[in-house]
């Protein structure tokens, strides 16, 4: 526990990766902020903007060396988290926006401390302009972007406080001698038994030993009704118990528990970087080499037109300042910290952030059957008694009388469904199990099977083959009751379809989606569910092999394909495809192999998620033209290209530019739905 909260301490500094080297560095951002500002006014107030006398500004004697030393101090103080991601960038050879800005204010306060002395200390007759006014205003707008930015990111990195506020901060630790104490929950270890009163969040994994309760797990898994939980059930830490109490051992701790898994999978997520953060970065760098390379040019053909070596630098220095980029910075690690907060908001875990950018192209999404489209949990669909001798709810009765002992999934759901009807379950005596067919038991007196059609077959015994055969193609298990070796009632049992399938496949062919669904069942069965759900084209009887070659072919016809998967053998499909999504209730192996788990298990969320990566991949565009955008107009400008018409773009001016963008690409990014 103890590595989890490390963890949610930092989450927000982490959060975006390589974004800005220099961040880890930023300190108290708010309150360096200030101070700045308190620092900059001054020189704001008695210092000309590019030699212009301001009506607010004013001089005295002295007044320059005061402007010196205030800037010197914010240069070093405010310029500090700047100059040390500038010295990251270059120590790893990857210059980028921190070498940018930190460029852009070095210049500006070297070159004016060169017009310092040229014009107090050497007195030159000429005049030599300074920057103190840009270098106070860039460092001061910079200082607020980050904080900007800081407080966007802080805010997209909330989702991982709040699952880690799932859990309570003490256990009730139950010792050998029966006796109870609080523990802090970071002291809690495997093994360990732990008694949950009713109501209270339950602090770790574990395993009920015992008391019978019902548990909400919707703040976990997102199945909003109450789950059964008796001697042998496991419980995750973090889900509510109900009206019972129960004791549970220990399974799972801090970093190997369930939420702390669930943590680690949003953190991972926001650490990686996508194709389009990469060219954002590539971008940058390729954006400093232009800057160095713009204001050389500036230089030399300033210094040609206008033979004065003064104006020439300071036209150079505009460039070098305005061409700080930080809002394209920003465009694709906003976005994307603000997508994945969304998408874990929402029951979307993005492992792999990569996966944004392929759901656009997405031409077929490819599903499982079992546990994916349908519960994985058989039920019992209907029953009938086939012998006036006995009702309907008599036949399921004495179902429920031979399977009272069975741990079968069958056996559970006739006898839930048996227990439903609220009448009493007959005692079985001599219970023995009959080798690949059934069960038989005595009730009553009289010798009572429970048995499979084959039995049924074998044993010659007579039955109406057109009323087995229409349920035999419906793809349900079926089991026959025995009476005394005559046939007098069936049960038919199925796996039911998840009611949010249906609208799943609907949107996918709204999007344009080719919805696909791959089973290891037998035909009939994955014929009466695509029936059901409208899909047009299923593949049966598939091994996993099978799946993953079947993924493979579409895609060298040149269709993506995403997979939606829950087991073991959906694995390699998982990972063959274009985007794998993992059914959070699937096996573990699964949810490594995925891009995407589905925290509540709902097969629409495949398309939620669909429609965030789409939306997202449009904010980015959208911030990456705002970002370089800026940089495209600014350079030339400050470069002088329209200087014939009077057009000159001020540092100060650029800086305001600047910082607009990078407000606009913090504010765009926020503003991202999944609608």
């Amino acid at each position: 526990m103890h590595h989890m909260d490390m963890e949610m301490t930092h989450a927000t500094e982490e959060m975006h990766g390589d974004m800005d080297h220099a961040m880890m560095h930023m300190g108290n951002l708010k309150q360096k902020f200030f101070i700045s500002l308190i620092l900059a006014i001054p020189i704001l107030l008695l210092s000309p903007m590019m030699g212009l006398d301001l009506p607010f500004s004013f001089q005295f004697n002295g007044s320059e060396w005061l402007v010196l030393g205030l800037a010197t101090l914010l240069y070093f103080y405010g310029g500090m988290p700047f100059l040390s991601g500038a010295k990251m960038e270059l120590a790893m050879k990857n210059p980028a926006m921190m070498t940018l800005i930190a460029l852009g204010i070095s210049v500006s306060y070297f070159y004016s401390l060169y017009a310092f002395i040229q014009n107090n200390i050497l007195a030159h007759s000429e005049h030599v302009m300074d920057f103190f006014w840009e270098l106070a205003s860039l460092i001061v707008i910079m200082l607020l972007g980050h904080w900007i930015e800081m407080h966007a990111v802080a805010k997209a990195g909330n989702a991982v406080q709040k699952i880690a506020e799932l859990l309570p901060n003490e256990a009730k630790i139950i010792d050998d001698k029966g006796n109870l104490s609080n523990v802090a929950l970071a002291k809690v270890i495997t093994g360990q038994k732990i008694l949950v009163s009713a109501g209270d969040k339950i602090p770790t994994d574990g395993i009920v030993i015992s008391g019978e309760t019902t548990i909400n797990e919707s703040m976990i898994t997102g199945e909003a009704k109450l789950v059964s939980k008796s001697v042998g059930s496991q419980v995750i830490g973090g889900s509510v118990n109900g009206s019972g109490t129960i004791s549970i051992e220990v399974t799972a701790t801090g970093e190997s528990g369930y939420l702390s898994q669930v943590i680690k999978l949003v953190q991972d997520a926001q650490g990686d970087k996508s194709k389009i953060e990469s060219l954002s970065d590539r971008v940058a760098k390729y954006l400093f080499y232009i800057a160095v390379f713009v204001s050389l040019i500036t230089f030399l053909a300033w210094l040609l037109i206008t033979q004065n070596a003064n104006v020439a630098l300071e036209r150079m220095v505009t460039v070098l300042i305005i061409a700080c980029p930080h809002a394209l910075g920003l465009a694709i690690p906003l976005v994307t910290a603000r997508s994945t907060s969304l998408a874990a908001q929402n029951g979307l875990l993005l492992k792999n952030r990569k996966a944004l950018e392929q759901a656009p192209k997405i031409r077929a999404v490819m599903m499982d059957k079992t546990g994916t489209l349908t519960d994985g949990n058989f039920t019992v669909l209907s029953y009938q008694s086939l012998d006036k001798r006995y009702s309907d709810d008599g036949i399921l009765e004495m179902m429920a009388a031979l399977e009272q002992s069975s741990t079968h999934p069958l056996a559970f759901s006739i006898l839930e469904r048996a227990k439903a009807l609220g009448g009493s379950i007959p005692k079985a005596e001599n219970l023995k199990n009959i080798a690949g067919t059934g069960i038989s038991a005595t009730l009553d007196g009289k010798e009572v099977k429970l048995v499979n059609l084959r039995y049924l077959k074998e044993a010659h015994i007579a039955y109406d083959q057109a009323l087995i055969e229409k349920v035999e193609n419906q793809g349900n298990s079926m089991s026959l009751l025995l009476v005394n070796n005559q046939l007098v009632g069936l049960v038919v049992q199925g796996d039911q379809i998840k009611p949010e399938a249906k609208q799943a496949i609907t949107q996918f062919k709204k999007m344009g989606i080719e919805p696909i669904m791959l089973t290891g069942d037998n035909k009939n069965a994955a014929k009466r569910v695509a029936d059901l759900l409208g899909i047009d084209t299923f593949k049966a009887a598939l091994k996993p092999e099978d799946k993953e070659a079947t993924i493979r072919q579409y895609q060298e016809q040149g269709k993506p394909v995403m997979m939606v998967g829950d087991g073991i053998n959906d694995a390699p499909s998982l990972v063959r495809a274009n985007i794998g999504i993992a059914i959070g209730a699937g096996t573990d192996i699964a949810v490594d192999a995925a891009d995407v788990v589905l925290v509540k298990s709902n097969p629409n969320d495949s398309v939620q998620f669909l429609k965030l990566a789409r939306h997202t991949t449009s904010k980015m565009k959208q911030n990456l033209w705002w970002g370089a955008g800026y940089n495209l107009v600014a350079i030339p400008l400050a470069a002088g290209v329209l200087a014939f018409a009077g057009i000159v773009l001020s540092p100060a001016f650029g800086a305001v530019l600047m910082s607009l963008s990078t407000v606009i690409v913090a504010i765009n990014a926020l503003l991202l739905r999944i609608n």
